[in-house]
């Protein structure tokens, strides 16, 4: 009996073995699509919002220094970044003619077509740098969320671009509208939509996703120009808010203010999202330097152990943090590398990567889980570089978007699928990353 049990086992066992072996195959099949194909970028910063991404397979240099163009579209002026998700790209710009909007793109990522608009009008007055929409969409859950520079907030039907529900925050809320317009992006946070518009009694407000309703507003500060980011601090979860006059700690259910910090910044220019690593905050501006603050165990406790008001001196550009290292680019020195921990300087490049200027910029995103980066600077120079303790590496560059005089590109790219989605003031295109065979 038990032979015969035995026989009849066998033919099971190694069927299982055999489904073991096709589901090993499968996953291993899959895992290569993905390697092949970068992550979709939703959002300002990317996936995750900390301007990393996991990338195809790229080249050690761009063949015959020079990449494809797939395709290239005309576009009206604007800052704010691109978001790519399931094959649709989305972008904010404003036209002048024949009446004065901002517009809400959807276009399809494989050839640049339109596949709808939202336009609503705008006047822009002598807004500084007054050429379009700063803020990047956000896309959450079929929808997507605008925030223009005049302050009116939008929440579209990702697939139809139908209108959800939309704020006036200037002429609802009371909103102030900094000297170079609002530019921080919408962020979500469960049920949450957050925004920075430096509304009567709210720098910082939430508004129910789904509907639009208000659920607190915070701040009598003005608005600044960097897009939140909620933490999860040792405490638990915080919204860490920069304003022109503070860095602020809030709780995201409620709008209480856990913490500030006073950091009153010239003409405003609170920019780059703050970075959090090691219960630690960071920030960096121009003229006054940068900051970090170590986070307790308590919601209200928040102490600044550095600051470094000479050698770390970012602006615009928006900082990465790996493995205990920032790397920033400083408005005077280009590109440069500290420690996270205790400001200590490593290196500067020198300025080799973005070029010296007024206001050097560079959009900086980490190629998966090592020290390679890409970056596409203000000239549109889209360059391959190892960052590490040791240096910057530069690996290869090739111009993918032509500047304008007087029109540098400023706008933070998307890197999705196996291409890099830029903006100029005039063009939208498409550059392949991993030219096709």
């Amino acid at each position: 009996m038990e032979d015969t049990l035995n026989r009849r086992r066998l033919p099971h066992r190694a069927g299982w073995k055999t489904v073991g072996r096709s589901c090993a195959a499968l996953l291993t099949v899959l895992a290569a699509c993905l390697a092949a194909r970068g992550e979709d970028w939703p959002r300002w910063g990317g996936p995750r919002g900390d301007g990393s991404w996991q990338a195809p397979k790229l080249p050690d240099a761009w063949p015959n220094g020079k990449l494809p163009v797939k395709w290239k579209k005309p576009i009206g002026g604007g800052y704010g970044g691109i978001t790519v998700v399931d094959g649709r790209g989305f972008v904010m710009d404003r036209q002048t003619e024949p009446r004065e909007v901002e517009r809400v793109l959807c276009f399809d990522v494989r050839d640049g077509s339109l596949l709808w608009h939202h336009d609503y009008p705008v006047a822009y007055g002598k807004l500084d740098y007054g050429n379009g929409p700063r803020a990047t969409p956000t896309n959450h859950a079929g929808k997507v969320y605008t925030l223009g520079a005049m302050g009116h907030a939008w929440c579209l039907d990702a697939a139809t671009g139908k209108p959800v529900w939309s704020r006036d925050l200037v002429a609802e809320a009371g909103a102030k509208i900094p000297m170079w317009g609002l530019a921080a992006s919408p962020v979500i946070w469960n049920e949450i939509v957050f925004l920075h518009p430096g509304a009567e009694n709210g720098c910082v407000m939430a508004l129910e996703r789904t509907t639009g309703k208000e659920i607190w507003r915070t701040s009598t500060d003005p608005a600044g120009y960097a897009t939140p980011i909620v933490i999860e601090a040792p405490s638990g979860p915080q919204l860490v808010a920069w304003t022109p006059l503070h860095i602020l700690g809030i709780n995201p259910a409620t709008g209480k203010e856990y913490w500030s910090v006073p950091y009153e910044i010239t003409y405003g220019v609170s920019i780059a999202t703050p970075i959090y690593r090691n219960a630690t905050v960071f920030v960096t501006a121009y003229w006054a330097g940068s900051k970090a603050i170590r986070l307790g165990k308590k919601p209200d406790q928040a102490e600044l152990i550095w600051e470094e008001n000479r050698n770390l001196r970012g602006l615009m550009a928006q900082p990465l943090y790996r493995d205990g290292y920032v790397y920033t680019i400083d408005k005077d020195r280009g590109l440069t590398c500290f420690e996270f921990a205790t400001s200590r300087k490593l290196w500067d490049d020198g300025h080799k990567l973005v070029p010296r200027g007024h206001n050097p910029q560079g959009t900086l995103v980490w190629l998966g889980d090592g020290d390679r980066a890409i970056l596409l600077n203000d000239e549109g120079d889209l360059i391959l570089a190892r960052l590490n303790p040791s240096g910057c590496h530069e690996q290869s560059r090739t111009n993918i978007i032509e500047r304008k005089e007087r029109a540098p590109i400023w706008a933070h790219p998307a890197y999705a699928g196996n291409c890099v989605y830029a903006r100029s003031d005039s063009d939208l295109v498409c550059v392949e990353l991993v030219p096709q065979k």
